[in-house]
């Protein structure tokens, strides 16, 4: 068979596959449609925008739905997740405000990127935003006078100082931060304000598209049920809450965060300083390297002050990579001496630990790596 021959025999097929595409392309148009009446409906009812029994009882109908008709099931929950994902945004025109009678919030150093996305969020819910920043602090206790909540957006070293720079707020004013350590600012706060304090920390940046199934851990301070509202608010725009202890925290913080992104610095300047090609190392690649090779060039894109505050935030850092350090070391030691059973005895301990896990990370790094493989161009 000549080209020109299945040319011409793919062509109605083609064809049928373009009327198809369009017919799915106005689908969404009109299931964006009816999402968008969905988060109005929720707004007007002050309910969250992310709903899990919600989603996972559409996903399960939609999989069972897709066996029966002789499609993946798979392909079906991938397609319905990116729509879903998209519709999110759709419900976030506007919020509904969950304090009664508004008020102003204050948000220190809300020109800042990550402060600048609350800043946002806050007004689109119907609330009097203020921000106070370094040029205005002698204006700071006019600013701050009538505040519903004064929340402190600012780089870590500076926290502490800040709050302890604070003039003095109304007794009902909420106290709150966003830092990524919580003792030190909660223990500070709770002594410059005698009224309700709460610690919070986004773990997310600021180049998310929206709060949904976004983390906020939430430490508590004092007299919860007068920041009440404002947990509500996080959970209307779609966050999950997770409550955890000040030093709690800051202890997951260390393995989480900054022992993380030392790995991934050390990683990047270690390919730096051997002269490593980048886009032979992409071209060469498989899926999952190139995923982490992403994550660890995704660090380099950051904010170098900010990463390095972060690394810098605990004592306790450099003490847990002292102990990371001592155990790379010993398994190097294997790798050198060819003892193919001492690294098998480490494997196997890591096995243990993962226990269960470890097959549920390994199907959710499946759906990541397809994720990666289809991004490759």
């Amino acid at each position: 068979m000549t080209n020109s021959q299945a040319a011409q025999a793919l062509s109605p097929l083609r064809q049928q596959i373009d009327s198809i595409d369009s017919q799915l392309v106005a689908l969404l148009a009109q299931r964006a449609k009816v999402t968008a009446q969905v988060g109005k409906i929720k707004q007007q009812f002050a309910l969250p925008v992310y709903v899990p029994e919600r989603e996972q009882a559409l996903l399960a109908a939609r999989r069972e739905q897709a066996q029966a008709l002789g499609v993946s099931a798979d392909l079906t929950e991938d397609v319905l997740r990116r729509i879903m994902r998209e519709s999110y945004q759709t419900q976030e025109s506007g919020f509904v405000c969950c304090r009664d009678g508004a008020g102003k919030v204050v948000i220190v150093g809300g020109a800042g990127a990550l402060g600048a996305r609350f800043v946002s969020l806050f007004q689109r819910s119907g609330y009097e935003v203020a921000l106070l920043e370094q040029q205005d602090w002698p204006e700071a206790e006019a600013i701050c006078a009538d505040a519903v909540l004064v929340l402190l957006a600012v780089p870590i070293t500076l926290t502490v100082q800040l709050i302890n720079k604070l003039p003095v707020l109304a007794a009902n004013c909420v106290l709150a931060d966003i830092t990524s350590i919580k003792q030190q600012p909660l223990n500070a706060m709770l002594q410059q304000h005698k009224g309700p304090v709460v610690g919070l920390h986004p773990m997310f940046g600021p180049d998310i598209t929206n709060l949904v199934k976004q983390v906020v851990v939430v430490c508590h301070g004092r007299d919860e049920s007068q920041y009440h509202w404002l947990l509500k608010q996080l959970n209307v725009w779609g966050a999950e809450l997770a409550v955890k202890q000040a030093a709690e925290h800051d202890s997951a913080m260390q393995l989480i965060q900054a022992m993380r992104h030392f790995s991934s610095l050390v990683y990047g300047v270690h390919l730096a300083d051997e002269n490593a090609d980048l886009n032979e190392l992409l071209q060469l690649s498989s899926p999952i390297y190139r995923l982490e090779l992403a994550m660890v060039g995704r660090l380099f894109a950051q904010n170098a002050e900010l990463y390095a505050d972060i690394m810098l935030s605990s004592c306790e850092v450099a003490a847990l990579l002292q102990r990371y350090q001592q155990r790379f070391t010993a398994l190097l030691q294997l790798l050198q001496a060819k003892d193919k059973a001492g690294l098998m005895a480490q494997f196997g301990k890591g096995q243990q630990f993962f226990g269960e896990l470890a097959g549920q990370f390994l199907q959710e790094s499946k759906q990541l790596l397809q994720k990666a493989a289809d991004s490759r161009s």
